[in-house]
């Protein structure tokens, strides 16, 4: 198993499709057409630690995977149906499926489809933009406690990560990032809602900041979690890229739609941005023929997005309720997770709750150790609840 996990990782961290890079005979060093290839800096595996590695280490037995931030609930019966209609022309390539897709996002952003760029989930764009906006030694800036999918991987292509304290209220502290940019800003990265803490910036103070910034170096706006919010519509900065301003909008179908396994997300960005970072990936052609279709089967598909939502709601509530039980506070929680205080050393309570058969990830953040539980189905939230009361 490590020897696979360690393929898995190498490769996705060094390939790279069409139009920028190619993997040659294995090493870092062997990059070509790339000019940060020269800086390339490898860091320690278990920086890198991944949802799909983390998730690797479940028991057989497991009994809640809640360590993920996946929908349990999808996907929808027409995304499925899409699929396995698919398979009978499935080997020609996709080329009709990702234009409707795409021309459905434009149509429904209120941009145009020079302004999309689709690929399998968000990760290989954040990898082309990690790689592309890293490039001439230049800073990714992010919240210190966020996804670092994107800029923990700046250093390997010869640029800096600096990471921002979050406010006192565990949200991104937008006036603390904006006084850290300068002429060596590659990017500032924004994840909201944010992920682990699942809080949400105030969307005014955002668009301002979005308005102000970008006019000195890129924004990226990851909006992975935007659907679980009761008003997506208002809190989104796609308003910023209609606006002409120099922001990236990142999307996935990995969340409410239930397709984390499936892989699809979106970039949404001013046409010269999307073809700087197309040249490092392999575009839309990195979605096979079944996920193209069964997305523009799910997309906007209302009535099975917000009864996903309902249920996840309704399990949030039961592990609120849990919690407050057992006497521990919590974050308030704008996602699919919930992230609390524990009592004992991280490593420790992961360990004891995989016991157990319940998957979870802990954070230390402020010196202190926290628990990030997913939300699951029902029946996951109680067995978690059945492990939490026997070692809380």
């Amino acid at each position: 198993m490590s020897n696979s996990l360690n393929r898995r990782n190498w490769i996705k961290s060094s390939a790279v499709m069409a139009g920028g890079l190619a993997l040659l005979s294995g090493t870092a060093e062997k990059l070509v057409a790339a000019p940060a290839a020269k800086k390339l800096t490898v860091l320690p595996e278990e920086a890198f630690l991944s949802e799909a590695q983390v998730a690797a280490q479940n028991v057989p037995d497991m009994k809640a995977r809640l360590n993920a931030n996946e929908n349990p609930f999808g996907p929808s019966p027409a995304a499925k149906k899409a699929i396995e209609d698919a398979l009978a022309d499935s080997f020609r390539y996709p080329f009709e499926s990702l234009s409707v897709l795409s021309n459905k996002i434009a149509d429904h952003e209120g941009v145009t489809s020079r302004n999309i760029l689709l690929s399998s989930g968000t990760s290989p764009l954040l990898l082309a933009a990690a790689m592309h906006y890293s490039k001439d030694g230049k800073s990714v800036i992010s919240g210190e406690t966020s996804y670092d999918d994107l800029p923990s991987k700046s250093p390997r292509f010869g640029g800096t990560w600096i990471k921002v304290p979050m406010t006192a209220d565990f949200k991104l502290d937008l006036d603390a990032m904006e006084a850290k940019v300068d002429d060596k800003t590659g990017l500032v990265y924004i994840c909201n809602p944010n992920n682990p803490t699942a809080t949400v910036v105030d969307v005014n103070k955002l668009k301002g900041f979005c308005e102000r910034v970008s006019k000195k170096t890129t924004v990226m706006v990851d909006e992975a979690y935007i659907d679980y919010l009761p008003n997506p519509d208002q809190v989104t900065m796609m308003g910023a890229v209609k606006a002409g301003q120099n922001v990236i909008v990142a999307r996935t179908f990995s969340k409410l739609y239930g397709f984390a396994g499936l892989r699809c997300g979106y970039f949404v960005a001013q046409p010269d941005t999307i073809r700087a970072l197309s040249a490092y990936t392999s575009q839309g052609m990195a979605i096979s023929a079944t996920t193209a279709a069964a997305a523009v089967a799910a997309y906007q598909e209302t009535a099975f997005l917000q009864d996903a939502l309902k249920k996840t709601l309704e399990s949030k509530e039961f592990l609120y309720a849990t919690l407050k039980k057992e006497g521990y506070d919590y974050i308030p929680s704008s996602a699919n997770f919930v992230l609390f205080p524990i009592k004992m050393d991280g490593r420790q309570f992961s360990t004891e709750m995989s016991k157990r058969g319940v998957g979870i990830r802990t954070w230390k953040m402020n010196d202190k150790d926290y628990c990030r539980v997913s939300i699951g189905r029902m029946d996951e939230m109680q067995a978690f609840a059945d492990a939490f009361k026997q070692i809380s």
